[in-house]
């Protein structure tokens, strides 16, 4: 990987990361508890309790995926093969780079 598509993924990722560290306060938000005493009706308190599931797998996902990103834009600047697969040694395409941060591996290899 040249310095040029470092400099491509590393901006990526920072921007990524900027936008998961802004939607993480949001989902914390949603899954904090309905109080008992607001006069809220039944359906209404199971859909809440749905919408609090759905938040909290997005909350761990959005959290995988910032440990993921933190993780490869450290790579990036400590590892001179950052972007090469560690089986073939063939560059690892952008796209996937940007799909899957944390790949060592090409999609030949993967498989």
């Amino acid at each position: 990987m040249n310095d040029s598509q470092k400099k491509q993924f590393k901006a990526f990722a920072q921007e990524e990361m900027k936008e998961i560290k802004e939607e993480i306060p949001h989902l914390e938000k949603l899954l904090e508890p309905v109080a008992p005493d607001n006069a809220i009706g039944r359906i209404s308190r199971m859909d809440n309790i749905v919408n609090q599931s759905v938040a909290e797998a997005q909350l761990s996902k959005a959290r995988v995926r910032l440990m993921s990103l933190e993780k490869a834009l450290k790579r990036v600047d400590e590892d001179e093969d950052f972007g090469r697969c560690i089986e073939c040694d063939d560059l690892i395409p952008m796209a996937r780079l940007k799909a899957m941060p944390e790949t060592e591996l090409c999609v030949e290899c993967a498989e």
